[in-house]
């Protein structure tokens, strides 16, 4: 009863959109295993995102096919690609566009003109974004944040939808410059792309060393993409699930009374509100992309890690004893209680999880 309830918040076609979404979903993942072999949990994280309008920081090892995989995401949803490879020597205005002067031959009138540069695109794949410099990299805050590019004074807005997936090897940092926090944090999701199994290698061996070529079929058109990610926002969420999402973002701060021991031993810096938004969003993508109308505190739990790694900053005990932000993560998720009941059964409510007219 409590879930029929739930989903008379929907409207009719509403609900009807989160059906065709969750069957694009299966169309979509149907599409990329055509080219993609394994790495499941890397494609559901990536259509998460982008159907809760995020952009996602793609870490993995060479060889791993992250670009192929999101040129591949942006043949199956029939968007405008871009790739910009990072290198030390990229300027700003090589990711944005420029001025240029242009002249009328047949008058000698001259006017500037913009030239729009790679940004201008659904999916920019920012190709190993940490090996350029913090100047060139800040070119992307607006474009990620304000979905605009200001040049000479006048703002361009970007085609909707706008996605930036971003790359980072994270084995190699000689010559690259971290990204700053501020930066970090404007990405919705840190996606850990993982080395195969045997037998994913194996198949990955048989399917690329063949003259084979998979053609994939697009299943959605960037319209449908911006009307199905309006519905994300629509899905109910209870009050109980979201304070549980709240939870995992407070905990990680010293300063909350209740923050556990191992936080204030590993962590020096939590994450901040927009954590607890993103675990919201996340959560309501990841239940309609399933066929559900309403956000379960598992569906918090399956995002928290991509929406974490990213905005915990360990210190150095942590560092030397080998305790990474996905540890945290985990301990976290076995720490905080699924429901105020089970809280209590525990002997104890975290302050969280009381409601604001609690006595």
């Amino acid at each position: 009863m409590k879930e029929a309830h739930r989903v008379t918040q929907l409207a009719d076609d509403d609900i009807q959109a989160v059906q065709r979404l969750n069957d694009a979903y299966r169309r979509i993942t149907t599409e990329l295993d055509k080219v993609i072999v394994g790495q499941q949990t890397v494609i559901e994280e990536l259509l998460i995102a982008l159907f809760a309008r995020g952009h996602c920081l793609l870490v993995g090892v060479p060889g791993l096919a992250k670009t192929l995989m999101i040129h591949s995401l942006a043949d199956a949803l029939s968007l405008d690609f871009s790739r910009i490879q990072f290198t030390p020597d990229l300027m700003p205005s090589d990711i944005t566009g420029t001025e240029v002067i242009q002249e009328d031959k047949a008058s000698g009138h001259r006017e500037l003109r913009f030239l729009k540069g790679p940004v201008f695109a659904n999916v920019v794949l920012a190709d190993e974004i940490n090996r350029t410099p913090p100047k060139t990299q800040a070119a992307l805050l607006e474009a990620m944040q304000e979905h605009q590019v200001t040049i000479g004074g006048t703002r361009h807005p970007l085609s909707e939808p706008f996605f930036v997936l971003a790359t980072q090897n994270p084995i190699e940092q000689e010559g690259t410059y971290p990204l700053p926090e501020a930066q970090l944090d404007r990405f919705m999701f840190n996606i850990l792309v993982r080395y195969p199994s045997a037998d994913e290698e194996l198949e990955i061996i048989m399917r690329t060393t063949t003259e084979a070529k998979a053609h994939i079929t697009a299943t959605l058109s960037a319209e449908e993409i911006v009307r199905l990610s309006e519905i994300v926002r629509k899905v109910p969420i209870a009050e109980h699930v979201a304070r549980y999402a709240m939870q995992f973002a407070r905990l990680t701060r010293g300063e909350d009374p209740d923050t556990p021991d191992f936080i204030r031993d590993y962590v020096s810096w939590g994450a901040g509100p927009r954590a607890s938004q993103y675990l919201v969003l996340g959560a309501k993508a990841r239940a309609i992309l399933q066929g559900r109308y309403y956000v379960d505190p598992l569906d918090i739990r399956a995002v928290a890690p991509p929406v974490l790694r990213h905005r915990i900053i360990t210190n150095f005990n942590a560092e030397a004893e080998g305790i990474k932000p996905d540890d945290i993560i985990q301990k976290l998720i076995d720490t905080i209680p699924l429901s105020a009941e089970e809280a209590v059964a525990r002997g104890s409510e975290p302050e969280v999880f009381r409601s604001a007219d609690a006595g």
